[in-house]
């Protein structure tokens, strides 16, 4: 009998998940899958070795190597051969921040006593905006977003903010979580056309195609100085199906479970 495949622990979806040749397209593709991709991040991004990253990864050392050397293989065919690489798919469920020590300086999970999974009731007229958020900077993905920094503003200032985990919802959800905050303003980076008409429904203005520091685009935003892009679309919406989250464990192929 086959010995069922381990589920590899990964701390977050990539950013950019498919990659374009500039010149010639030759119309084929390489697919990377998300282990295969955390492996690529961790030992030649983070500097772990293979038996940190097998730790990270809850899976041995034997098949870290088999995995970096797939992924490797994969990234110089799609770089000498022109091929367009897509990272989806694979075989994994993400981290919560506390099982592994080798949880480093980039684990989007991270236990940290500021992020919270729930977030706290707006107190009297505030208004509350809320940013994509990761490493102090605006994620890019609004539906691949793990976190949002809320903004509590008094008088046209930060009263208060805080962090809180989207706890793996993913497009189809997030309009309501943000809803159910009683957020006011949503400034992000790429958003589709779906979660754009669920954010007006939900009548939460929307900041687009916005880059860099968070806390400096919500100053921009109160200085009425924020620069955005009021026809933003996400590029990735096309290689996606959505199902509401992004462990369905069918077409993103995520493990059930956490």
């Amino acid at each position: 009998m086959t010995r069922p495949t381990r589920c590899r622990r990964i701390c977050m979806e990539p950013a950019y998940d498919s990659f374009f040749p500039d010149g010639v397209l030759t119309g084929e593709e390489v697919i990377m899958t998300l282990d295969e991709y955390e492996t690529i991040r961790l030992i030649d991004l983070e500097e772990y070795t293979q038996h940190e990253c097998a730790k990270q990864m809850n899976i041995s050392r034997t098949t870290v190597a088999e995995i970096y050397k797939s992924a490797r293989y994969k990234m110089a065919d799609s770089v000498v051969n022109g091929k367009q690489l897509l990272i989806t798919g694979g075989n994994y469920q993400f981290c919560d921040g506390m099982t592994s020590p080798f949880c480093k300086k980039h684990c989007n999970r991270a236990v940290n006593s500021v992020v919270r999974s729930e977030i706290l009731k707006k107190e009297g007229n505030k208004m509350r905006i809320a940013v994509t958020y990761e490493d102090g900077k605006i994620y890019q993905h609004f539906g691949h977003t793990s976190q949002f920094k809320l903004y509590d503003i008094e008088d046209g200032k930060i009263a208060s903010t805080q962090i809180v985990d989207t706890n793996g919802q993913g497009h189809g959800a997030l309009s309501g979580f943000l809803s159910q905050g009683e957020v006011d303003v949503l400034i992000c980076g790429g958003i589709g056309g779906g979660a754009q008409s669920a954010l007006a429904e939900a009548e939460i203005k929307l900041y687009g195609g916005v880059s860099g520091d968070a806390d400096e685009a919500v100053n921009a935003y109160l200085e009425g100085k924020l620069d955005f892009n009021p026809n933003v679309q996400c590029s990735h919406h096309a290689h996606e199906h959505s199902c509401g989250g992004h462990q369905c464990g069918e077409d993103k192929h995520g493990c059930s479970g956490n």
